[in-house]
């Protein structure tokens, strides 16, 4: 639900843009760090959720770490003043010039996923004569109940190492003179709504710490990933996650050892909710079942119902007809999966009108490509509006 002041703020802009609002993001991170430091839980942002650079500095403000998969992700972490002990770098195919990034900037921890990546991480730290912080990334083989394209933590995944690997991975970091093992990281999916992933999740991590004990290992923290989902269908009336029922399941069923760390990647349910792509209707097009409103944004500025069917609410809000058509609401870009929504009903709707598809926070903007030779669509936000 926009205001009447951002309404008129909107008309005078160019479309496509990405609109965020900030208070809302702050909010979001009031909650979010209330109901973590109820545990003295740590959390990493997601930095693969959204790269803007205000929104960071936001984030950054709020003392969360910074959850890495590239080296120039590091480097904009760095670049917004997260500390580099708050940087953790995960990603299946670190380069040898992005492992030398994370050596250089003395990081908080590799999260390694696979005993390869051990042996060249090792290899890079001896000729730099420094010692890597590694926290072995262990596949659960939980299924977190959410898109395919999304699942990370089955054994089919291309994620983490399996179990059956962790007596070589031990022998190893026995010769791996240049790694240390501070922890244990995990991660099962994306935008998970079914908590019972979650329990999973801990009952899992409670296993593999059990086997880690019985030889003699208590590392100093365990990850256990992001993954919490938002409400995409109704983001007025969910725009903040449940963040303290979220927490405490985890500290009632995750058994941390005495002064263990638990730490989180969270990334989606941090700014998804604080933006929305603005769109403006270009054509209306009559057609046999449906009408199509044909807008100036696409998939190169929202890939995420093309990639995966994913679902955003799309609105109107421009006009305060009644009257209601269905309409198949599409892009410009010369492909049939540029569509934001089938068969949607909205109020009857003509040229020129604004278009809000919502919850683009996450995955909207830091996805967005050149495709068709499309311009960069602007980003404005409400606190430099004065809204």
């Amino acid at each position: 639900m926009f205001t009447t002041k951002e309404l008129e703020l909107f008309k005078s802009q160019n479309t496509p843009f990405y609109y965020y609002n900030m208070e809302l993001l702050e909010q979001t991170l009031q909650s979010l760090t209330k109901a973590s430091q109820k545990y003295n839980y740590h959390v990493h942002y997601a930095f693969k959720a959204n790269t803007n650079h205000e929104i960071l500095e936001l984030i950054q403000s709020y003392d969360l770490g910074a959850d890495c998969v590239s080296g120039n992700e590091v480097l904009k972490a760095k670049a917004t003043n997260f500390p580099s002990s708050k940087i953790a770098f995960a990603g299946v195919g670190k380069s040898d010039d992005e492992i030398n990034i994370g050596l250089d900037n003395d990081i908080f921890c590799f999260n390694c996923e696979s005993l390869p990546e051990m042996e060249v991480i090792n290899e890079l730290a001896e000729k730099k004569g420094k010692i890597a912080p590694i926290a072995l990334r262990i596949n659960p083989n939980v299924n977190a109940k959410t898109h395919h394209y999304i699942t990370t933590g089955l054994e089919e995944n291309k994620f983490g190492i399996n179990r059956w690997e962790l007596e070589e991975v031990l022998n190893k970091l026995k010769v791996y003179k240049n790694l240390k093992l501070i922890g244990l990281h995990f991660h099962i999916g994306s935008q998970i709504t079914d908590l019972s992933a979650f329990k999973s999740l801990c009952l899992r991590v409670n296993e593999v710490q059990q086997w880690f004990y019985s030889h003699h290992i208590i590392v100093d923290h365990i990850n256990v990933g992001g993954g919490l989902g938002i409400g995409y269908e109704n983001p007025d009336s969910n725009s903040i996650p449940d963040f303290e029922s979220f927490f405490d399941l985890f500290n009632e069923i995750l058994e941390l050892r005495p002064k263990q760390e638990l730490h989180f990647e969270l990334g989606r349910a941090v700014t998804a909710q604080c933006g929305s792509l603005i769109s403006k209707v270009l054509y209306v097009k009559k057609g046999i079942k449906t009408n199509f409103a044909i807008v100036d944004a696409g998939m190169t500025e929202l890939i995420r119902p093309a990639l995966y069917q994913a679902y955003h609410k799309v609105e109107n809000i421009t006009t305060d007809e009644l009257e209601i058509d269905k309409y198949d609401v599409v892009g410009p870009i010369c492909e049939s999966s540029d569509c934001f929504g089938k068969a949607l009903y909205l109020p009857i709707t003509k040229r020129g009108d604004l278009v809000a598809i919502r919850s683009t926070g996450a995955y909207g903007e830091v996805l967005s490509s050149a495709y068709n030779l499309r311009s960069k669509a602007e980003s404005i936000y409400s606190s430099n509006l004065n809204i």
